[in-house]
């Protein structure tokens, strides 16, 4: 029998419990005495001491038969589903309306009609100002059932003004699931193939934005319509690589809970996914100053004791905080602070094992590779590089994927590590070719590399210079500069033409822009 280390469900869940959450789960089965010497409690607190999920562990501890495993786990796994439900920490709006259409429900079946309606009345006022609309249009289909077999008059057109709330919610919850689904399918092409790669492909994505964005009168949309439309808006302009238009739709996601302070809790999730999205439009488009405003805005917020955070929130809090800390020190080439987040960033890092899935964990190793090739610790540079490289069992964006192995190209011949270049090259243009994503700008770098060998040392200058020349065209060219995004190969030849670091050119092209107003 293999250990199935962590990848048990009812381990998993068992594990992710706090303290207060352990103590509260054994209060609410020690309720009822019978359950105190119980097959599903002695297996929890097997679990609870186990570092590793083992079968064997179990059966061999007497607890419960191989027969009853199953049985037993489920039982379990539902009794701390049912604890967790019950603790304050883990109750928000949604349930708290779910609770209410439950109770109406359970006094509607019991023919307690007018007690029902009362608390459906309070429950539909809940959830239209949490803009839980999903919720309001159950509610009210619950209230024609109701008012079809208890007729009241205390409210006269009664009929009418559920049906007018009905359709009202149905028209706005079919709005607003057209506009998720489109900014899902977005969401999804963006991290399947990154962005668009050629003008064909830019005109297949724009016709799928265009015939899927339904019809909408803007001044009629709630905070949730308007929050779907500025996400759609948002990823079409990702995949275009219209950064202006990214801060632009970006800005109005933020604003919108700004505007609206009471949903930030409501829906913490998309508060911290629009500051990230905003964040990263504002790197892409290189302005330092209104890069460190906002960031500085984010943590001010995401750090108030009256922002609620459960684990899925402050794991979220946790990455971006740290994705954009690391980013600002690449808009102005101050790669040797940056590395000083490192050793912090890979501490916490082991904290949060459990919640952050690998793809994430590999654009902090990508993050980190760059910093050093950035702050010229090439060697150090590559053994980041190869945690992303070997892992074969990888699914992350191709581009990132991608650029990780035409860095490490880079970071091998700066580190004088040519021994087994061809083989690396090969390997590299290979598996790009394999993705399917080899871009001009990757083109040109790998030929140049292998010809590297046949230059003498008194003309590499020369040939430095040659492929700028050649990569140069491409800077500003609207598919082909993604590859400058990932890895800055123009401020890399510069700085082998002038016998300086990467860092003192980016820094130099940073003061040339602020003092050429590089703004929006």
């Amino acid at each position: 029998m293999t250990t199935k280390d962590q990848k048990d469900n009812l381990f998993s869940l068992v594990k992710s419990l706090t303290k207060s959450e352990k103590r509260q789960f054994k209060l609410y089965v020690g309720r009822l005495g019978v359950n105190a010497d119980s097959k599903f409690l002695n297996l929890f607190n097997l679990l609870d001491k186990a570092k590793t999920y083992n079968e064997e562990t179990i059966l061999q501890s007497k607890i419960v038969k191989k027969q009853q495993l199953a049985n037993v786990k489920a039982h379990l796994y539902k009794q701390i589903l049912i604890s967790l439900k019950l603790n304050p920490s883990h109750q928000n709006v949604r349930s708290q309306i779910r609770e209410q259409l439950d109770f109406a429900s359970i006094l509607y079946h019991k023919g307690l009609y007018k007690q029902g309606l009362k608390i459906l009345d309070k429950a539909k006022d809940l959830a239209i100002a949490n803009e839980e609309k999903n919720l309001a249009f159950e509610i009210v289909e619950l209230e024609k059932i109701i008012e079809s077999q208890y007729i009241t008059r205390s409210i006269s057109n009664r009929a009418d003004e559920l049906a007018i709330q009905a359709r009202d919610l149905s028209s706005q919850n079919v709005i607003a699931s057209k506009l998720s689904n489109l900014s899902l399918q977005l969401y999804s092409i963006i991290l399947k193939t990154g962005y668009v790669k050629n003008e064909e492909e830019a005109k297949i994505v724009t016709k799928y934005f265009n015939d899927r964005l339904p019809k909408i009168k803007k001044k009629k949309l709630g905070f949730r319509e308007k929050l779907w439309y500025y996400k759609a808006h948002l990823w079409h302009s990702f995949l275009l690589q219209d950064f202006l238009n990214c801060y632009r739709y970006a800005s109005k996601w933020v604003d919108l809970f700004y505007q609206n302070p009471k949903m930030i809790n409501v829906n913490p999730v998309f508060f911290l996914k629009g500051n990230n999205y905003l964040l990263e439009a504002i790197f892409f488009i290189g302005n330092k100053p209104r890069f460190v405003e906002k960031l500085k805005d984010f943590k001010a917020t995401v750090d108030n004791k009256k922002f609620i955070q459960d684990e899925n929130v402050s794991t979220l809090v946790f990455l971006y905080t740290n994705f954009h800390s690391i980013n600002q020190h690449f808009i102005d080439g101050s790669f040797e602070e940056g590395l000083e987040l490192i050793p912090n960033i890979e501490k916490e890092l082991v904290q949060f094992e459990s919640r952050i899935d690998p793809h994430h964990k590999m654009i902090f190793y990508y993050k980190f590779a760059s910093l050093h090739f950035g702050a010229g610790n090439n060697k150090v540079c590559i053994a980041y590089l190869s945690k992303i490289i070997s892992n074969k069992s990888l699914s992350m964006r191709e581009d990132l994927l991608c650029f990780s192995r035409v860095l490490n190209l880079v970071a091998h011949y700066e580190a004088g590590l040519d021994y087994h270049l061809d083989t690396l090259l090969r390997s590299t243009y290979k598996f790009l070719i394999k993705m399917n994503d080899l871009h001009e700008v990757q083109k040109e770098m790998i030929k140049f590399i292998r010809g590297l060998q046949d230059i003498y040392p008194h003309d590499l200058k020369n040939a430095f210079k040659d492929l700028l020349e050649r990569l140069k065209v491409y800077e500003d060219h609207p598919f082909e500069r993604r590859a400058f995004l990932y890895l800055d190969i123009i401020s890399w030849l510069e700085s082998k033409i002038e016998n300086c670091t990467v860092q003192e050119i980016i820094k130099r092209k940073y003061l040339v822009s602020q003092n050429n107003g590089r703004l929006f």
